[in-house]
């Protein structure tokens, strides 16, 4: 029997397309073994429970969890080192209980797990998480355009046009691409990532990518040595393509949400309500905290916001400028309608804002109050909110986000992108301009028309695929193929 091992990195924006996956994976007939970080797999509230799907765990050298304290260069070659040893003798004691596996799917950040199935004679394939465009961009940097791109960097206003890509300026650019990068190990992850791939690369050497070929044509075809699949957007089913209606959580939640909004969300008008949130990592401070807060109450629309808390028995940043909902921005930490999410001083606010220390992205997105998407532009959130339709205010902060909001704004028109000012803080007015324009001006009826666009060529694409019974979706590719020939891969419209 067909045993595939998806390997995954230990944070939340890396576990949640990657259960997708394996989910979509197990109901096209494979055993499939979901492996990630003992520390994350400890904290995992509600893994989901399917048949012919199954968890093992592997370690990173920080099996008690890594806190913002901790050094994550030093983590990043932690989990190399310990994490190929451990990954090893996962497989093994796989195949000790006859459950050898037939192939194994990583993330895009544990390269070495292609080199720990090499050595096993196991094939396997990469699974990357972010847009396509992003692995475009890093390719073409690996492969001769990283002094042109480092040449672009020393001018704000110069341009570049890479194969397959818009054209781009250096606020578009990853991150870990621009000089004021502080992460260098991450761009040397990539390359030993690029580099292996290239290294081995053939009309065959494919890369799983989390988007769908009417979102990105483009990008997908953009790196000729290799073969890009795209088998996304990797969001649950229920809000996608309904093959199952029970499917409404990603169910890998390293934060218990207890929080009750539905109910504060139901009694809102239809399409009323700015969503606010900037992912599983980002902080900001405290003065970008209070020109957010100055914006949403300016616009005088109803709010809700997360604003993340320290986790219970867990290590988190508790940087002192930075704004608590619970303490900062309370007088009265016991008061019990403040615990659950509300703001002590109401009447300032004017009733309309409700914040939560977490909640299920997908659930809000999808309400029908839900009027726009104020986003670090995560490409989980970007994807999201582009499979339930909600025009975006994007808000990069770093890696991905700032090429994402690129996509967003200016390729699929689907959100607009902020202006921040010399400090780098996002001002209120600014956030207030944006909201009126995706909510209410000109550019709301273009948003939501490109957003009903790009989802129809999805839709279209794939009923197509489900319908022609001898073409195979890139899911079934990746199932039936892989332990096989590695050989003869197609992708189609998703």
């Amino acid at each position: 029997m067909v045993h595939l091992l998806l390997v995954t990195f230990p944070a939340q924006g890396h576990l949640n397309p990657a259960l997708q996956f394996a989910k979509r994976l197990v109901r096209a007939g494979p055993r499939v073994t979901f492996a990630t970080a003992i520390s994350a797999h400890r904290r995992m509230v509600k893994p989901p429970s399917l048949p012919g799907l199954s968890y093992a765990t592997f370690s990173d050298g920080y099996d008690d969890g890594f806190s913002h304290q901790d050094d994550p260069a030093h983590y990043m070659a932690q989990i190399k080192q310990v994490g190929s040893r451990t990954l090893a003798d996962l497989v093994q004691s796989l195949a000790r209980d006859d459950r050898h596996v037939t192939c194994i799917i990583y993330n895009f950040l544990l390269p070495w797990a292609a080199d720990v199935a090499g050595d096993l004679a196991i094939p396997s394939v990469v699974l990357w998480v972010q847009p396509a465009s992003l692995f475009a961009i890093y390719s073409h940097y690996f492969n001769g355009y990283d002094s042109i791109i480092n040449t672009l960097n020393k001018d704000p206003s110069s341009t570049i046009e890479l194969p397959g890509l818009p054209l781009l300026t250096p606020k578009d650019l990853p991150s870990f691409l621009l000089p004021s990068n502080t992460y260098p190990f991450v761009l040397a992850v990539l390359s030993e990532l690029i580099g292996s791939l290239d290294t081995k690369a053939r009309p065959e050497t494919r890369v799983l990518v989390n988007t769908f070929d009417a979102l990105e044509p483009d990008a997908l075809t953009a790196v000729d040595s290799l073969k890009l699949i795209g088998i996304g957007p990797l969001v649950p089913s229920a809000f996608l393509d309904t093959t199952d209606e029970s499917d409404t959580t990603y169910g890998g939640d390293l934060v218990n949400n207890e929080e009750d909004y539905a109910e504060w969300l139901g009694s809102k008008p239809k399409r009323s309500v700015v969503y606010v949130s900037f992912g599983s990592l980002s902080t900001l401070p405290k003065r970008q905290m209070e020109e957010i807060y100055k914006g949403l109450v300016e616009i005088g629309r109803p709010f809700l916001w997360v604003i993340r808390q320290d986790d219970k028995g867990t290590k988190t940043d508790t940087k002192s400028d930075t704004i608590d909902a619970k303490t900062d921005m309370d007088t009265d930490n016991t008061d019990t309608e403040t615990e659950s999410g509300f703001w002590k001083d109401e009447s300032e606010m004017g009733g309309e804002g409700l914040i939560v220390p977490w909640c299920s992205q997908v659930e809000v997105l999808s309400h029908p109050s839900t009027g726009c998407f104020v986003t670090h532009c995560g490409w989980n959130s970007t994807s999201e909110s582009l499979a339930m339709g909600v025009p975006m205010v994007c808000f990069p902060q770093w890696s991905d986000q700032t090429t994402n909001a690129k996509l967003v704004e200016d390729v699929w028109k689907i959100g607009v992108r902020v202006k921040v000012n010399e400090d780098g803080v996002l001002e209120g007015g600014e956030l207030k301009r944006c909201l009126e324009e995706v909510m209410g001006g000109e550019e709301c009826r273009w948003c939501r028309d490109s957003l009903i666009r790009i989802w129809t060529l999805w839709t279209v694409g794939h009923q197509r695929n489900e319908s022609n019974h001898n073409q195979k979706s890139p899911v079934e590719i990746v199932v039936l193929d892989i332990p096989f020939s590695m050989l003869n891969i197609s992708s189609t419209n998703m």
